[in-house]
């Protein structure tokens, strides 16, 4: 079983047994008290006590200082290329049991199943699992400590690394020792995914940084962030069939919760208002529609108190959704109303 990639390829999900699944938490909860203190300061994904949003406030002070060029770096399928051996050796370091060592490898080589058949596999940590978390920052950890040793300033999050540079000429230079680093644990970087350049506009974790004319570094959302949410809610019509607005909105207002919360660090007033009112039109486009179908649109705009000569108008402009959606009926399908549905505002 794979997970869709954005460029159409998929990562392997390795998906444990209930009885394996046990076996993994219980060796995590051992494993993860004594392993986590050792790992770098600036390692951030998958650690007790710490979050994506703090990798992104870190980038931020970083670049605050003055360090306004990134090397951005970006592993070829992490997950699918790592050797076991060079794992189960970077464990060894930490942890002296040679029975927890055997339980690791067993989870490592377990097979996986392909098409009906049991494909044995000496690379991969599948995704799934609990450990496969911990195992990737043991691996990782060693690269991290050697950008420490170097006095670099850089955050790690899983596999997604940016180091933060004064200029393009020392962001080559750390470009090289990464690739030496990586080349000892067997580890390729993508080349088309992974830059050295100006941190401004750099996606890191769904962020954006952005400079103010009086040189203050903020955070904002990545326009990639915002192009799949914008598709997220446009395609909010074609999966409504019969479903009254209240119902949808039910649907998506999960999606509006979670999104805004982890996004809360974005520090651009002005983008969430205009998204507020982007989404309350898509709303009112999608009514006006369901309206259109039932063949109900005068009805009910005079129902929820617009004029008969605003009614009118509005039904007999046909299929203009989107026009009609910031016409007049702003005016009925007002904010106060999205409101009382359990609509989410983001500003």
């Amino acid at each position: 079983m794979g997970i869709p990639k954005p460029d159409g390829s998929e990562r392997e999900l390795g998906i444990p047994t209930v009885t394996d699944r046990l076996i993994q938490q219980a060796l995590l909860q051992v494993l993860q008290p004594l392993i986590d203190p050792t790992f770098s300061e600036h390692s951030y994904g998958f650690r007790p006590g710490r979050r994506a949003h703090d990798a992104v406030l870190a980038a931020q002070r970083y670049v605050s200082q003055g360090r306004h060029i990134v090397v951005d770096v970006d592993l070829s399928k992490f997950f699918d290329r790592v050797n076991h051996d060079i794992l189960l050796d970077r464990l060894r370091k930490r942890v002296n049991d040679p029975g927890v060592i055997r339980l690791v490898r067993a989870y490592l080589n377990a097979g996986i199943m392909d098409g009906g058949v049991v494909m044995e596999r000496h690379e991969v940590t599948p995704q799934g699992g609990p450990l496969s978390p911990l195992l990737a920052n043991v691996l990782l950890d060693e690269v991290d400590k050697e950008l420490e040793r170097r006095g670099h300033s850089f955050a790690r999050y899983a596999d997604d690394c940016n180091v933060y540079v004064r200029s393009h000429k020392s962001g080559e230079r750390v470009m090289r020792l990464l690739r030496r680093c990586y080349a000892k644990l067997r580890l390729m970087i993508n080349e088309a995914k992974s830059a050295i350049t100006s941190v401004f506009g750099r996606k890191f974790l769904g962020y954006a940084l952005w400079q103010t004319r009086e040189g203050d570094v903020r955070r904002a959302v990545s326009t990639k962030s915002l192009q799949a949410f914008k598709l997220r809610i446009r395609q909010l019509p074609r999966g409504a069939g019969g479903r009254s607005l209240a119902q949808v909105v039910e649907k998506l207002r999960s999606y509006l919760l979670g999104w805004k919360g982890y996004f809360r660090l974005a520090q651009t007033p002005r983008i969430w208002h205009s998204l507020d009112e982007w989404i309350r039109r898509r709303l009112r486009m999608l009514h006006l529609r369901q309206w259109h179908r039932g063949k109900t649109s005068y009805r009910e705009l005079v129902r929820l108190g617009a004029s008969a000569w605003v009614a009118q108008s509005v039904a007999a402009l046909s299929r203009r959704w989107w026009h009609k959606s910031r016409s007049a009926i702003h005016n009925v399908l007002t904010v106060a109303y999205f409101d009382r549905l359990g609509v989410p505002r983001l500003s």
